[in-house]
């Protein structure tokens, strides 16, 4: 291609640009060859001119195409250059915000300063499992890279994370490690995972500080080596650290910070434990206070140091340890506070009273005298003699600093020791991933020995990495099979050879350092004399001595000398490490050991030589140790395969997604970044395999050129196009392209497809313009035809309207003067009527003024005159008073003279005496007719005492009456009065007492028959208010569909699903650590049974196994136990125990009519004492209750034991024959008689024996099983057992008591005993139940007559009206109350009732089978009749629904039926749900013998059956179909026949026979539930893990339309698209989906139920799919969402063909169908917008706004999304309460519902097919 051609007019190119470093310009003009210049024209619309170096006639870089601008591959730019690289990741991160971009093999990470939702644990499951390539790049997915090909190839990995500081190393590191230990399993040793995280706290606090470029600027390297073993799991990690910047420590430049943790300690100085450190704020100590800086914004540091603390604890390092540290780094501080004092040019000198240095001394237990004369003094050592120096104050200060060096140095290495001894594993290491976090290349305006090493380190680094990317370059050539010749780069071997070979410049410095005078200018003109002419890469500064320049790969940098050989020693004084080593502090002397080593070992040689040059020659510089760590390090990297991450730093203000050109060029420059550029463009940096070229390019073609082998077509092709041969290469797979040629290709295809474009609009344009002209015309007739219809209507209209017109004014001006009269009579009348009224108001109101004229008049003069008649009656009165009080005073001067007189006196005595004789007689008289009175009162008090029980209050108040009359007898005449009054009161009373009742009798007829009447009225109008009530209900129903409680509804929903959810998450949980649990127990049994070759498992042991899934729900006590002892003895037992239950039976008969006889003389003795005190009949009731409970035990054990003696009569019918049993007459008959007769003697001796025999057995039992694991509980003592030959007995005893047996009765006799007192005391506790209620009963009776009688008493106070209607309302209470209590009473009398027809069927069936029985042993054979032959046809027998088995046989039903079935013959072959129906007969069978344990061991079976089944063939998609659908139908048939009337509504009349008639199993219902809620799950992952490689592939990466809408071009990291015969198409996923359905619908499982399944799948395709499209670019454009909408068409058709449309599988899909409208709609207006937020309504903002941001045009003419249309888009959005996750959680699960579907088929005729090979098995 010539320039011509690519320089055209409108092309576009990059121009140099001293502030935007490039700048994109268009060509106004074409270029021709021998132009010196170039016309442009700049983005801004300004036009240049451009020079051509006519030397060089360089061109101006051209610019790609839009299309391919944003590429996740810098690599698949077609145009491989600077600026295309600078502006492609300017694109990505400021206006996509995707801050990860891969360049080849490098993925380049941009620092967005902002917290990013990008690292959550769903995106981590996203990545995991993916190919690099199929993702967004991510340092998750160069994690997921390293991961896999470590598991694949069995090969070490690296990963190499470099950047200047403040690019974000350490936390893309730490973003691996995190990786790491989510996704690898966890091993054996615990939380492995947690402590390598829990290191980068520790080692950020003590190795991080604050820059000017960072806030958290690691100022050391690191790699960490993360160990696997063989199952990939973390089992341990090992940390190595490189050049710890120690100079931080005691200098920090301005706005830096020193190391975190002095800040962290400073900030938690007022803590407790730290106290006794004496620290304050950071700016009182010297080395923390120098940058003038000790706060960042938005950080805590004490916080912080919490988190280290608990860093520290997680790590295992214990506290005294931590404390040790932090002591020991406070003292750090202290002496940097430490002053010296200058005494001389030579001499310096300490106070021994400074504060700090006493701190310093005492933190670090050390004499403070020693410590203070060494800081001022030297020790200098020579052949003959030692002799110590004083220094200088600035050398003191030097030596200060050292030592804080030195120590802060040890106190480092020492954690990182610690730290790898804690994370070193005991196990073996399979392979490791070592993670590098080392710094970037840097250059500063001071560049010091730090910067040297580590430009250093990056040369070698980058050195490795030129020769990996170049080796991947040929390796890709050489697989393909293209010619190739050898690339050349630049090599920077000269540069490091020019730094690390013999006379380098590190050479020369350790030279330099041995030197007794060395110093920096000495060092600096070797460097001169040594390399400035014999190497290129070294340079001298033109005006300075004292540096040198170094030409590295990146930039050339400038290093002042000053200050390297200081560095380089790294020196402290000895004498002051000496009086370290004397501390008192244990944790300080451990940090110097190593130092006691190495003195140790060169004493010797410092005997003969010098020992100061001994110890220099000795001790390795820095320089040293760090060229040799490197060359471990790059010897690491080189055996392993190493993974690139190159962080850049955006701009130097840490502002978010800003991006500073010059900035991030030169540290593309210097990371390498370019040089891969450049390596790729050298070759073939374009790859595209046929299939992509055919599609991408098929528009270029013509149909004639398509050919059926597609290689040959593209071939054929690009020599068409492309006539350079040069330009491209054919691979075996791939095309390669040269550098441009794609861009070529782009604008060829570009130019067709606008060309195309042309033509068709032309067609259509022609065609819209006919047809609108055509349509114009007819449109033109049809006006002219209606418009002159139109004028001749109007005409006429015309005509009519002139004509209405006038007639319209003539009536109009009638009308108008007809009303302008009658107003203006109307007027008149009105103006008269008021005249009229106004004068006669006038009137009026002169007479009424009139009148109350005269009235005041009246009463003014009334009161004048009452006035006045006051006035001279008060005058009179007063006269009056004068004139009496004048009489008055008179008379009483007479009476005083009088009254002094003597005979006056005797008068008057006299009289009185007279007087007080008459009144003692008379008060004599008054008591005896008192005492009279009060004994009649008596008298009348007895015979009345029913009459005065209401006058309590009146025969009170006339007691009182009564005593006061003794005392006060002047009231006598009164109180007689008073009594008489009573009495006649008294009369009164009763007769209204009489009249009374009367009266409320027929007042309670008359109110009887009104309730009676009230309630008819009351029963109609709540017959009435239900009617409205329904209306009102059914109003509201519909109300409620409309609308107005549909959100409260939907939240109940949602509650209960999430409630069903958080139930069933824990289901699971709770079921998989049952199966650990379980899996630890086999793995102990295994243990177990090795080391115990003889030991066999017993039933005992299964049934414990199988009773860890579930509770015991069977009996459990020891009687049941007994029980089961005896039915396991009784197989075995003979004739004589059989005649000894015989013997047993009878006796208990006996025993039954004897105690029948005692109830009834005790039922007499309660009817004489009935009147008897309440103790004694509650005693006595408790005696008769505990007598009625002893006769039903025993006639129960009656019972029981019959039934047993029939049954062993069977049993030894069955084993004596299999016929009938003998008949009358018959030997064995005989023989049967004879011994029972020999027996029943043997009987009579031993009775009491026989009485005890269960109790023996019981005991037997207990001493077989005292050893074993299941006798353990029993509590028998044998050593009570006494020793029987020893014990002085009769001859009668000892025949009795032959062996022993008498005592065990004894025993079991007590405990019979026993269990009869547990009983009474039970009994007695139901009585006191039973007492305590009554006495409730009788108190609530009392407060209801007592109310009654409050309300009577209230209600006769009330007026008739109101006591009525309260007696009304009263008795409305308590008939309601009353029904209330009817209603309940009646529901437990009919729970009563149906539990009793239960047993009464029960019983009536027994009894017919007995009958039947019975019946047919006595019917007399029938002799049939000679004469003719009569053919007997058999009647067909009648099953019912059970099938028997013999006990035992639970395990060989379940093998065969569960473990052992093979699910693909039974659902092609037999009905659905088969071994369901099977097993549920065999429960039947058990329920219809009454026998517990055989349903208890038979249920508990088969749930341990299906899960080992569940367990072993999880994987297995038919088998876990299969046992999920018997285990629904096993649930449903315990509830269609458990006879609960919820579930046999649709029961036939067969199948309500066939219910449970003796058990209970809802518990059971519940736990195969549960286990099938354990089936659904499994039965989910099976399908999804079938169904996760189909979804990304079919419903995003297969394109069914191609060509126009082909796929973009794409880089390296691309996975090379599969063929398209094994292309994964949405027509293969839905061929999985189908098998699915019809495996499922083939095995019988409810549809319900299929349904909740593939809502669950539909949903997981849609997250996956939708969480895919998210993290990928090139999936986000307008064609792929048109493929989606496509692919959700075919599933949603899916569904419509299976009959699932309703099961809410399509809302399920409802996001990836909005995602996919949000890709196809128009992104540019507000109302665009509105559209936009208003659609996607299942779309969270965050998945919005990342759709909008990742959408990529795939053809020219689409545009890219603008920032303020997504700005427009999130201020829409802001006010949504939703999820701020960006991704679907695809592990979700929804909440299951299992209902209930009962069965059609009938369990009569379900036959046992033979090839189950059940035989063992019988239908009754």
């Amino acid at each position: 291609m010539a320039a011509s051609q690519l320089y055209a007019q409108y092309a576009r190119v990059w121009l140099p640009d001293a502030r935007e470093v490039w700048k994109s310009a268009e060509l106004t003009e074409d270029y021709r060859p021998g132009d010196l210049k170039l016309s442009v024209q700049l983005e801004d619309g300004t036009e240049v001119e451009h020079k051509i170096d006519p030397r060089t006639n360089h061109l101006p870089p051209l610019r790609n195409p839009n299309i391919l601008v944003g590429e996740n591959d810098l690599t698949a730019l077609s145009y491989l250059h600077e600026p295309a690289v600078l502006h492609n990741l300017k694109v990505r991160f400021i206006d996509s915000k995707l801050i990860y971009t891969y360049c080849g093999i490098v993925l380049v990470a941009i620092n967005p300063y902002e917290s990013l939702p990008i690292y959550e644990a769903d995106i981590i499951n996203a990545y995991s499992g993916q190919n690099m390539g199929d993702m967004d790049p991510h340092i998750f997915a160069v994690a997921e890279e390293a991961y896999k090909q470590m598991a694949r190839d069995e090969r070490n990995q690296s990963i190499i994370v470099s950047g200047e500081s403040g690019a974000g190393k350490t936390v893309s590191a730490k973003y691996a490690m995190r990786y790491f230990a989510t996704v690898s399993c966890s091993s054996s040793e615990a939380s492995v995972e947690e402590r390598v995280l829990a290191s980068n706290p520790i080692m950020e606090a003590l190795g991080n500080a604050k820059t000017t470029r960072n806030d958290n600027s690691s100022r050391f390297g690191k790699y960490i080596e993360i160990g696997f073993d063989q199952k990939h799991c973390i089992i341990g990690a090992n940390m190595r650290t490189y050049l710890l910047e120690k100079s931080r420590v005691v200098f920090q430049a301005d706005d830096e910070r020193n190391y975190h943790i002095f800040y962290q300690l400073c900030a938690s100085s007022h803590l407790p434990e730290f106290k006794a450190f004496k620290l304050g704020c950071a700016d009182d100590f010297h080395y923390t206070n120098q940058g003038q800086s000790p706060v960042i914004a938005g950080v805590d540091d004490a916080k912080d140091l919490n988190n280290t603390r608990r860093a520290f604890s997680m790590l295992g390092i214990s506290e005294s340890d931590q404390m040790a540290i932090y002591q020991i780094i406070a003292a750090i501080l202290h002496l940097s506070n430490v002053e010296v004092k200058d005494q001389s040019a030579e001499r310096s000198s300490i106070s021994p009273e400074n504060v700090h240095l006493l701190v310093f001394c005492e933190l670090m237990g050390v004499p403070c005298e020693e410590m203070a004369h060494w800081l001022c003094h030297r020790k200098l050592k020579t052949t003959t003699e030692t002799f110590v120096k004083s220094v200088s104050k600035i050398n003191a200060l030097n030596g200060r600093d050292a030592l804080a060096k030195h120590i802060y140095a040890r106190v480092f290495s020492w954690i990182v020791c610690g730290i790898n001894n804690v994370l070193k594993s005991a196990a073996k290491q399979s392979s490791f991933i070592g993670v590098l976090d080392i710094y970037g290349f840097e250059t500063f305006d001071v560049n010091s020995f730090e910067q040297f090493c580590i430009n250093y380190a990056n040369e070698k680094l980058q050195q490795q990495f030129n020769l990996h990317v170049f080796k991947l370059e040929q390796e890709e050539y050489m697989r393909e099979e293209i010619p190739w010749k050898l690339i050349d780069f630049d090599d920077n071997q000269p540069c490091i050879d020019m730094i690390e070979a013999k006379l380098g410049v590190l050479d020369l410095l350790d030279e330099e350092c041995k030197m007794p005078k060395g110093s920096d200018d000495t060092w600096a003109q070797k460097l001169y004399n040594t390399l400035l002419k014999q190497n290129a890469h070294f340079a001298k500064p033109r005006m300075s001595n004292r540096s040198f320049i170094i030409h590295h790969f990146a930039d050339k940098v400038e290093y002042q000398c000053e200050g390297f050989l200081e560095k380089n020693k790294d020196t402290v004084n000895e004498e002051q490490i000496n009086v370290l080593k004397k501390s008192k502090v244990d944790w300080l002397l451990m940090l110097f050991e190593d130092d006691k080593a190495t003195s140790s070992r060169n004493k010797p040689a410092s005997v003969t030589g010098r020992p100061g040059q001994s110890r220099r020659e000795n001790k390795k510089t820095v320089g040293l140790q760090f060229r040799q760590s490197l060359h471990l390090l790059m010897d690491t990297l080189n055996a392993t395969t190493p993974h690139y991450v190159r962080c850049i730093k955006p701009n130097d203000n840490k502002s978010p997604f800003i991006m500073d050109p010059v900035r991030a060029v030169q540290q593309l420059r210097a990371c390498g970044i370019l040089e891969t550029i450049r390596i790729s463009a050298a070759g073939f940096p374009s790859r595209w395999t046929y299939q992509e070229f055919f599609s991408r390019y098929r528009v270029l073609m013509k149909q004639k050129d398509v050919l059926h082998d597609g290689k040959q077509t593209c071939k054929n092709l690009l020599e068409k196009l492309v006539t350079d041969q040069d330009k491209y290469q054919f691979g075996k797979n791939k095309i390669f392209f040269r550098a441009g040629l794609v861009a070529y290709l782009e604008k060829l295809r570009s130019d067709k497809l606008r060309t195309a474009c042309v033509r068709i609009q032309k067609t259509i344009r022609c065609w819209l313009a006919r047809k609108k002209y055509l349509r114009m015309r007819e449109s033109a007739i049809t006006i002219q035809r209606h418009v002159r219809g139109h004028q001749a209507r109007c005409y006429v209209k015309f005509l009519q309207r002139t004509r209405a017109a006038v007639l319209i004014q003539r009536n109009l001006r009638m009308w108008v003067r007809r009303t302008r009269y009658r107003q203006q009579r109307s007027a008149a009348i009105t103006i008269q009527c008021c005249l009229r009224a106004y004068v006669a108001r006038k009137r009026y109101y002169k007479l009424v003024f009139a009148r109350k004229a005269v009235v005041i008049q009246k009463w003014i003069k009334g009161w004048q005159a009452r006035a006045h008649y006051k006035r001279t009656m008060a005058a009179i009165v007063l006269l009056q008073c004068c004139v009496r009080r004048m009489k008055a005073k008179k008379q009483l001067k007479n009476l005083k003279v009088e009254a002094r007189s003597v005979e006056r006196i005797k008068k008057l005595n006299v009289g009185m005496e007279n007087k007080i004789m008459q009144l003692q007689h008379k008060i004599n008289e008054q008591l005896k007719d008192n005492r009279e009175l009060s004994e009649r009162l008596n008298f009348m008090e007895k015979s009345q005492t029913t009459e005065r029980e209401k006058q309590n209050r009146e025969i009170e108040n006339l007691r009182r009456s009564e005593q006061e009359a003794t005392a006060k007898a002047a009231a006598l005449p009164s109180l007689l009065e008073r009594l008489s009054f009573l009495q006649h009161e008294l009369e009164n009373t009763r007769k209204e007492k009489e009249d009374l009742e009367e009266h409320t009798k027929v007042y309670k007829e008359q109110t009887q028959r009104m309730v009676d009447d009230l309630n008819m009225k009351n029963s109609l109008l709540n017959s009435e208010r239900d009617e409205l009530n329904k209306q009102i209900l059914e109003q509201a129903v519909q109300l409620q569909d409309i609308g107005t409680n549909v959100e409260d509804a939907k939240q109940l929903e949602k509650d209960l699903t999430e409630e069903r959810y958080r139930y069933q998450s824990l289901l699971s949980e709770h079921l998989h650590l049952e199966e650990r649990h379980r899996d630890a127990e086999e793995e102990m049994n295994l243990c177990n049974s090795s080391g115990k070759s003889t030991h066999k498992r017993t039933d005992s042991n299964y049934s414990s196994n199988s009773s860890d899934f579930s509770p015991s729900l069977g009996s459990t006590e020891g009687e049941d136990s007994a029980i089961q002892i005896e039915d396991e003895t009784q197989a075995t037992v003979d004739l004589p125990v059989l005649l000894k239950l015989q013997r047993k039976v009878k006796a208990l008969e006996q025993d039954k009519q004897s105690l029948w006889q005692q109830l009834e003389n005790r039922e007499e003795a309660q009817q004489e004492k009935a009147k008897e005190v309440e103790e004694q009949r509650t005693v006595g009731r408790a005696e008769l209750d505990l007598e009625t409970l002893k006769w039903q035990e025993l006639d129960s054990e009656n019972k029981k034991l019959k039934q047993n003696l029939n049954e062993l009569r069977k049993s030894l019918t069955n084993e004596t024959s299999e016929l009938a049993p003998p008949t009358a007459g018959s030997l064995p008959y005989n023989i049967l008689l004879e011994q029972l007769s020999s027996s029943n003697d043997e009987l009579e001796m031993r009775k009491e024996e026989v009485l005890l025999l269960r109790s023996h057995m019981v005991r037997q039992e207990a001493l077989k099983h005292k050893d074993s694991v299941l006798g353990g509980g029993l509590k028998i003592d044998l050593g009570e057992l006494p020793s029987f030959p020893d014990v002085d007995r009769s001859t009668n005893i000892h025949t009795l008591n032959e062996d022993g047996e008498l005592w065990l009765a004894y025993e079991g006799l007590k405990e019979t005993n026993r269990i009869l007192e547990c009983q009474m005391q039970e009994q007695k506790r139901a009585t006191d139940e039973e007492n305590r209620r009554l006495l409730d009963e009788l108190s609530k009776f009392k407060a209801e007559k007592e109310q009654e009688q409050k309300l009577l008493t209230q209600s006769l106070l009330l007026p008739e009206d109101a006591r009525i209607e309260a007696s009304l309302k009263h008795e409305m209470t308590r008939l309601t109350g009353e029904n209330l209590e009817l209603m309940v009473q009646q529901e437990q009398q009919e729970a009563a009732m149906r539990k009793l027809k239960k047993q009464l069927k029960a019983h009536i069936q027994k009894v017919e089978e007995l009958e039947a029985s019975a019946q047919q042993k006595n019917r007399a054979p029938v002799a049939t009749s000679p004469g003719r032959a009569v053919n007997i046809t058999r009647k067909e027998k009648e099953y019912r629904g059970m099938l028997e088995y013999r006990e035992g046989d639970e395990t060989r039903l379940v093998k065969k039926l569960v473990t052992d079935l093979k699910p693909r013959g039974v659902a092609v072959s037999f009905i659905p749900g088969l071994p369901a129906y099977i097993i549920f007969m065999c429960v039947r069978y058990a329920d219809n013998v009454n026998d517990d344990q055989r349903v208890s061991t038979l249920l508990n079976s088969t749930i341990s059956g299906i899960k080992g089944v569940i367990k072993k063939r999880g994987g297995d998609l038919e088998a876990v179909s299969f046992w999920l659908a018997n285990t629904c139908r096993l649930m449903h048939c315990l509830k269609q026949y458990s006879g609960d009337e919820a579930f046999t509504t649709t029961n036939t009349g067969k199948q309500n026979e066939h219910c449970l008639t003796n058990f209970e199993l809802s518990e059971y219902q519940q736990v195969f539930g549960d286990l099938a809620i354990q089936i659904y799950r499994q039965l989910i992952k099976c399908m999804e893990d079938q169904l996760q490689p189909l979804i990304v592939a079919s419903m995003l990466e297969h394109e069914t339309i191609q060509g126009v809408l082909g796929s973009k071009p794409t880089g390296l990291r691309k996975r090379s698209t599969s063929s398209p015969e094994q292309a994964v198409t949405v027509e293969v996923l839905l061929q999985r989906l189908g098998t699915f359905h019809g495996t499922m619908s083939q095995h019988g499982m409810d549809l319900d139920l299929i349904k909740q399944l593939f809502k669950q799948l539909f949903y997981v395709i849609c997250a996956v799919t939708l969480n895919h499209l998210l993290l990928r670019k090139d999936m986000c454009s307008w064609s792929k969402g048109l493929q989606i909408r496509y692919n959700v068409w075919h599933l949603e058709e899916w569904l419509v063909e299976r009959d699932l449309s309703d099961c809410c599988a399509k809302e399920t899909l409802e996001p990836l169908i909005q995602a996919a409208q949000l890709l196809q709609i128009n992104k540019k207006t507000e109302a665009d917008a509105q559209i936009i937020s208003t659609m996607c309504s299942s779309l969270t903002t965050a998945q919005i706004v990342k759709v909008l941001t990742l959408y990529t045009p795939v053809i020219e003419f689409e545009e890219r999304v603008s920032t303020t249309f997504i700005a427009t888009i999130k201020n829409l959005l802001k006010d949504r309460v939703e999820s701020t996750t960006l991704m679907m959680d695809a592990k979700k699960i929804f909440s299951i519902t299992l209902p209930f579907s009962p069965s059609c088929v009938a369990l009569e005729t379900i036959q046992i097919p033979t090839s189950l090979n059940m035989g063992f098995l019988t239908r009754i």
